[in-house]
């Protein structure tokens, strides 16, 4: 009997261990490792030899970010000469690669060139800079660039490094140039020119998607001189560009036939100027005019002749009144539309978008009407049985805006209304807060049925407080332990439904 057991055992410890991880394949541990980050393979490299060696193969770093400012890779300045050797033996199938001020070498670049074929989206960050390298002896640069971004610095002028690289770029579908808006503190500061962009556009014949965020020194000659080349361009984006009035944009559409996407957010758009384009011979499909001082009249003027349009941004608008919203349906140019963000747009009445909603409701995939303290729980259990296809939804003022919401909003019938009604919601954001929710000890009866109908719901956003405990921790046991999140750590919008989010991705 003794023997029996003994014999049991040690066939049971023999079948074990030919099921442990270390059995598996090389294959199949790179194929799990594929879904680690670069700082992650890293540490499992430490594991053992044999996982070292696999994570050392350079089919696990086609993505790395050397910007140890956005979770890059640090990498020691004492160490550039041990990078530059790992870049053909490990870094040999780059696509993707994003370098920190003290990466931009003529070695590194080099380097890259020669030893990384398929490189095809670099960031060249100089935001950080105090100084730059020289580059005079900088005879290669990656020549089969689909995207090149820049990060500029205050005071930092690259136009010696440019000049060395103009003859390679010419392959390049996107352009990115961050600027330093966010560090600006005082508008009469001096502004520096640090690129020449009347020269850099004579090399970039083939750009499709042009992002200009937020630099300071960019005006409109500077939109209309990369417009007089980019024949193919489909999507223009300036940002934040607080120079830019809109007087290049009758000429941009002009050039620009294939032109779909334009974003305008907080530029200085004026309303005489941008009463002159003409609108309706353009393809806009997409456009973003946030934070601009535009009157009404501009307004009509641009939307009543924009018939192709499908998403706008027309958020933080004072004079988004209810005359120009009736002046849009009345145009018929809102049959396209399906998303729309018309957060905080304060001069807007219930009415006017009750009847926005009645007649346009059924096409509208994303809807934001949040911050708008008119918009109440009556307002919400009537129109959502209208929005039938809605994937993104934002409701809610925060509870640090004014005026302060007096009513109290009953959330379980919200949440029933919307599980029965939209089943094809992806993203929702309620911003009230506590104090103003009433809810009780049945809501997650609620929750539950959300859950259940909502199977593609993969973000909802509330204030933190007691109900958001509730959610969350009625999500976590039905193990979807991200999807609910607070107002101060997330902000639901609409970009992401844009047709060139991916291309616009920066940072």
């Amino acid at each position: 009997m003794r023997n029996f057991f003994t014999d049991s055992n040690q066939q049971y410890y023999h079948e074990r261990n030919q099921y442990t991880i270390e059995k598996l394949p090389d294959k199949v541990l790179r194929d799990i490792f594929q879904y680690l980050s670069p700082k992650q393979i890293n540490q499992v490299g430490l594991v053992c030899k044999k996982w070292r060696v696999i994570s050392q193969n350079p089919l696990l770093w086609k993505f790395v970010s050397f910007r140890p400012n956005y979770g890059g890779i640090q990498v020691n300045p004492q160490c550039i000469d041990f990078f530059i050797q790992l870049i053909g033996a490990r870094f040999s199938e780059l696509r993707i690669v994003e370098l920190a001020t003290d990466l931009i070498t003529p070695n590194v670049l080099y380097e890259l060139a020669n030893k990384a074929p398929k490189l095809q989206y670099l960031t060249l960050d100089f935001s950080t800079a105090m100084q730059l390298h020289d580059f005079t002896d900088l005879q290669s640069f990656p020549s089969r660039l689909k995207s090149l971004t820049l990060c500029l610095s205050e005071n930092i002028f690259l136009e010696g490094f440019l000049r060395k690289v103009y003859t390679f770029i010419s392959s390049v579908e996107t352009l990115h140039i961050i600027g330093t808006y966010e560090k600006v503190e005082d508008e009469e500061e001096e502004v520096y020119e640090t690129v020449n962009v009347f020269k850099l556009k004579q090399f970039l014949p083939n750009l499709r998607v042009v992002n200009l965020w937020g630099v300071p020194f960019i005006t409109d000659e500077h939109v209309d001189a990369i417009s007089s080349n980019c024949a193919h361009l489909e999507c223009l984006c300036i940002n934040y560009c607080p120079k830019v009035t809109g007087s290049c944009l009758k000429l941009v559409l002009q050039r620009c036939r294939k032109l779909k996407t334009l974003f305008l957010a907080h530029t200085k758009l004026d309303n005489n100027v941008v009463k002159m384009v003409d609108w309706e011979k353009t393809r806009i499909e997409e456009l973003d005019i946030k934070g601009t001082e535009l009157n009404s009249e501009a307004l009509i003027s641009i939307l009543t002749r924009l018939p192709h349009l499908r998403w706008l941004d027309a958020s933080w608008l004072e004079n988004m009144t209810d005359q120009v919203l009736e002046a849009w349906q009345n145009s018929n140019a809102m049959g396209s539309l399906q998303f729309l963000n018309m957060d905080t747009c304060d001069s807007l009445n219930e009415q006017a978008l009750v009847d926005m909603i009645k007649r346009h409701g059924h096409q509208f995939h994303g809807l934001c009407l949040g911050g708008q303290h008119k918009l109440l729980e009556y307002f919400w259990m009537n129109m959502i049985p209208q929005l039938r296809n809605i994937r993104v939804m934002v409701m809610g003022i925060a509870e640090d805006c004014c005026p302060k919401v007096v009513a109290k909003i009953h959330v379980d019938q919200f949440i029933d209304c919307i599980a029965q009604n939209c089943p094809r919601l992806t993203r929702l954001e309620v911003r009230w807060d506590d104090e103003t929710l009433r809810f009780s000890d049945k809501s997650s009866k609620f929750i539950d049925v959300l859950r259940m109908k909502c199977l593609m719901l993969h973000s909802i956003v509330l204030s933190d407080g007691q109900y958001y405990e509730l959610v969350r921790s009625n999500f976590e046991r039905a193990d979807r332990m991200s999807v609910v999140r607070t107002t101060e750590m997330c902000r639901t919008g609409l970009l992401h439904c844009s047709r060139y989010f991916n291309q616009l991705l920066f940072n």
